[in-house]
């Protein structure tokens, strides 16, 4: 923090006598280049763009294991405390990725956990083994995957991740947004995030409507929040779902009503 330095003067028995003291400058901070912000259930946060790519990604594989919203909050809840969602590649002895998984518990070599789809599908397949994690506290179903030293730690994050998984689930339309620095986006790459999109979700964008899908929510919505949140990787200008429009030049305004319309229940990436 800048300090701004203050000295009064005083006339002391014929004299000048200074003081001077040091007072916090307030100075304003500026504005994040990048940053996402997440609304759903009457709350809004914001997070890292990075952060909100690894978040729809963890919720994208839901949809291809055909989990359910709570599995989906166990796994964010996880990820907060492990990780913060940042793909580090350290951690606690030998600790890697998202969910700070360990090779010498066999939960991969360090490329496969280091890879954001495997370590999910990995802390998926061992939630499924824990019988009844769907009625039991959070940071139980967690920890009972996790085998963490401070289980009850995973608590603290609940009430975010409810947020977070009804927004990243599509349940809320568009629940997500994103804006960065044209600069830092990569060259436009619409057919890599396509490939992408399917090896996430199991199913792709020219799937859709996909009926009786999978139980985690909406699946156009959440593959259309996936797109924006990975926009700055792809190097993608815009992401239509429906009627909606989100458009990488309008920074952090959101999302938008398509003038002429759109056909329903299709994503278009641009």
């Amino acid at each position: 923090m800048a300090v701004l330095t203050v000295t009064c003067g005083l006339l002391v028995a014929g004299g000048y006598y200074a003081i001077t003291s040091l007072q916090p400058l307030q100075v304003a901070e500026p504005e994040p280049t990048e940053s996402c912000t997440v609304t759903a259930r009457g709350d809004t946060d914001s997070l890292d763009v990075d952060q909100a790519a690894n978040a729809a990604t963890v919720n994208g594989v839901a949809f291809a294991m055909d989990m359910p919203e709570d599995a989906v909050v166990i796994a964010y809840a996880t990820v907060w405390q492990e990780s913060k969602f940042f793909n580090i590649d350290y951690g606690d002895r030998d600790s890697l990725g998202l969910f700070q998984q360990r090779p010498s518990q066999e939960w991969g070599e360090p490329e496969q956990i280091m890879d954001q789809v495997y370590s999910t599908r990995a802390f998926y397949q061992g939630l499924r083994e824990v019988p009844g994690y769907r009625e039991m506290p959070v940071y139980e179903a967690a920890q009972a995957v996790q085998r963490s030293a401070d289980g009850f730690a995973y608590d603290q994050h609940e009430g975010l991740s409810r947020v977070m998984a009804a927004a990243f689930n599509g349940s809320e339309g568009p629940a997500v947004s994103c804006w960065f620095d044209p600069q830092s986006s990569a060259a436009s790459d619409v057919e890599g995030a396509e490939k992408e999109l399917e090896r996430v979700f199991g199913a792709a964008p020219g799937d859709l409507p996909i009926t009786d899908g999978p139980r985690t929510g909406d699946i156009g919505w959440s593959m259309a929040v996936w797109a924006v949140s990975h926009a700055r990787d792809y190097g993608l200008t815009s992401v239509t779902y429906g009627d909606q429009r989100w458009t990488a030049a309008t920074g952090d305004e959101g999302w938008s009503t398509v003038p002429d319309g759109a056909v329903r229940d299709t994503l278009v990436l641009k």
